[in-house]
């Protein structure tokens, strides 16, 4: 079987001689563990003197490391293994022991006040019989177990208690107030990165909408460049068309200038209406209707009036003449011919 699983105190007491002697050892070495003003040979010297007739068969080095490191789970197994294995007479002889240690000064601990308290129940002895028995070893009475929660037993025990306390107490409102101004700082610091945060982002904002609008204005500017650029060609085709139309009506002047020039020219004899009309026309004589039906569309497009709507009222007044004669001599011709 491994031993892994067992406590040193446990294995301690599968090593004894005697059970109940190890664990008698134990609690007796508590005792001495709480006495003040008591160095550890001392405490290991005295235990060896009380217990010189135990049978354990082993060294009080550990059973005093074990009652040093207050372990209470092997406290509570000797306190078992006594009460289980003790007689009344035996159980008296172990109490004697432990008041016997606890008080080789004359003084008695709070600590083991409580701890013999602790023995004399768990031995079944009545308080009566501890008292009794306290008193004959001691010359002292047993006195009632000062209360560490009052400040009388500070006071006495301590006389630095409450200047000790006073200062933990001004020491812990310093280190709240530290705390706070902290809390109060970090909150403002983080208010600070909030408001930084807001202004970063409300200029972000405005920024982007300043560039928004920027880029609406150029989109504007660039629109109304090409509707300016869209005008002046349109303005300019115009005026290309009103060049070329009046380049036509120059050369059909000059066409009918020639025509009267030649027709001057021509015998004497006056001309008849058929012939005038096929002059206005542009037509020699025997032009048929076909010939007649495109000189009029073609005079007609060069010399409408609508084409001379941004001239003068001059040139417009000409234009309604001219188209007026073309119209006159078209219908001559298409009713006679």
């Amino acid at each position: 079987m491994s031993i892994a699983r067992f406590s040193p105190f446990e294995l301690l007491l599968l090593k004894s001689r005697s059970q109940v002697d190890t664990a008698t050892l134990l609690l007796l070495a508590w005792v001495l563990v709480h006495r003040q003003q008591v160095s550890e040979g001392q405490r290991r010297r005295r235990l060896a003197q009380v217990t010189a007739q135990f049978r354990h068969g082993h060294e009080l080095g550990p059973v005093m490391s074990i009652a040093h490191s207050q372990d209470l789970r092997a406290i509570q197994l000797a306190a078992e293994v006594v009460r289980k294995e003790c007689s009344n007479e035996r159980s008296l002889s172990i109490l004697y022991q432990a008041i016997t240690v606890a008080t080789d000064d004359g003084e008695l601990s709070l600590n083991n006040h409580y701890i013999l308290g602790f023995l004399a129940d768990l031995l079944n002895v009545t308080p009566a019989t501890f008292s009794t028995l306290f008193h004959e070893l001691t010359g002292k009475p047993l006195q009632s177990a000062e209360d560490p929660s009052r400040d009388a037993y500070w006071q006495v025990h301590d006389p630095e208690y409450h200047a000790r306390k006073a200062r933990d107490a001004h020491a812990a409102e310093q280190k709240a107030k530290e705390a706070e101004e902290r809390q109060r700082a970090n909150k403002e610091q983080q208010q600070q990165k909030q408001q930084n945060k807001q202004r970063q982002q409300e200029e972000a904002h405005r920024e982007k909408a300043k560039q928004q609008q920027a880029k609406q204005e150029q989109n504007k500017r660039e629109q109304n460049k090409r509707e300016q650029n869209k005008q002046q060609e349109r303005r300019k085709r115009q005026e290309q068309t009103q060049q070329q139309e009046r380049q036509r009506w120059q050369q059909e002047q000059k066409r009918q200038e020639e025509a009267r020039r030649q027709q001057r020219e021509r015998p004497s004899s006056p001309p008849d209406r058929n012939t005038r009309a096929l002059a206005v026309l542009g037509l020699t004589p025997g032009a048929n209707r076909a010939d007649i039906r495109r000189a009029y569309r073609r005079m007609a497009q060069l010399h409408h009036p609508d084409r001379f709507y941004s001239g003068s009222e001059h040139q417009i007044a000409l234009a309604s003449t001219r188209f007026q004669r073309i119209k006159s001599a078209y219908d001559y011709l298409m009713q006679n011919t």
